[in-house]
């Protein structure tokens, strides 16, 4: 599939708009990372773009204690693919990840 042509303007706010939803998954995981929100309380949410949209294993490194092999591990043990996104986690799923990071 080609990719669309876009005018300038049109390429402007594309690219503004995936700056700010960068922007806006960093600020996520910054809160994890912090401790201001628990890893429940991400899989909880519903219907929330941020959220859905990030890589389970992104947010799984955001906890302290968790790097990339850690993460990478974790999800193997579980059976979640790498490039799943929380959004595409079924209920079994976030309730072993909630059982694991606790």
């Amino acid at each position: 599939m080609a990719l669309p042509q876009l005018s300038d303007e049109e390429r402007k706010v594309a690219l503004e708009k995936a700056k700010l939803a960068r922007s806006a998954r960093a600020a996520l995981r910054a809160e994890v990372k912090s401790g201001e929100k628990s890893i429940a309380a991400v899989l909880a949410e519903k219907d929330n773009p941020v959220v859905d949209k990030i890589k389970v294993i992104s947010l799984i490194e955001s906890l302290p204690g968790y790097g990339k092999a850690k993460a990478a591990k974790l999800l193997a043990e579980l059976g979640i693919s790498e490039t799943r996104r929380v959004k595409g986690l079924g209920e079994r799923q976030k309730a072993a990840l909630l059982e694991r990071l606790g």
